[in-house]
């Protein structure tokens, strides 16, 4: 993960408005004084995005905005309905024209994932999406169960069937963060950035013998650096 954050440009033409989520993040800006409108958001965006205003802005202008650490910028265009599922915290911004409708996960997928909404876009525009690492896509079945790091799962059809699960054989189903256990149609999108450290830790040297202990011996993850 680097050590700094990333910068992107934005730029807007005359007919254009775009709402951003996170108006602290803008380093600079050119176009009319008037084209940038900070307001309070509802209720709601406050409690989503644990922030109170939110910037409008109007072109023709363009700004720079400051990615933190690790994260990209993945622009989503909108067009009709879409029947992806994203969390709220990942939008960034998105342009005048796109609704949102609010979902609400099983209140036992929310005690493990703390997480309790996701939201759904539609209309005619384009989102703004913050993810970790490289985003790949994967084609669901409706049978056949496709299993993603919970942490990792950045976009899901409405329509899928979702369970919390691990996999595998015992010492496999132990040694893992949970994964969701997803079965539908459409495609599912999955962002790369979550990583445990632990492979940077083997590449550094650490010895074989170090981590067999580790997994042998009670408590071993804690007491043998």
């Amino acid at each position: 993960m680097p050590s700094s954050g990333q910068a992107v440009t934005i730029v807007l033409n005359e007919a254009e408005k775009l709402h951003m989520l996170h108006p602290g993040q803008v380093i600079a800006y050119t176009g009319p004084s008037g084209g940038r409108s900070d307001r309070f958001m509802d209720v709601k965006g406050m409690y989503r995005k644990r922030n109170l205003i939110r910037a409008d802005f109007t072109g023709s202008c363009r700004f720079i905005a400051s990615l933190p650490p690790g994260f990209n910028l993945m622009p989503i265009p909108i067009s009709g309905g879409s029947d992806l599922l994203y969390d709220f915290r990942h939008l960034f911004y998105y342009t005048d024209g796109i609704k949102m409708q609010t979902r609400l996960l099983q209140f036992k997928n929310m005690l493990i994932t703390r997480d309790a909404i996701k939201v759904k876009f539609s209309g005619e525009g384009e989102i703004g999406i913050l993810t970790k690492g490289a985003v790949v896509e994967m084609k669901l079945h409706p049978t056949e169960p496709l299993y993603v790091d919970a942490r990792s799962l950045l976009a899901y059809p409405e329509n899928a069937q979702l369970k919390l699960s691990v996999y595998g054989n015992h010492l496999a189903s132990q040694h893992m963060h949970y994964q969701w256990q997803m079965t539908g149609n459409g495609s599912v999108l999955i962002q790369s950035g979550h990583d445990s450290g632990e492979l940077e830790k083997h590449l550094q040297g650490d010895g074989l013998f170090k981590r067999v202990l580790r997994e042998v011996i009670p408590f071993g993850g804690i007491f043998i650096k």
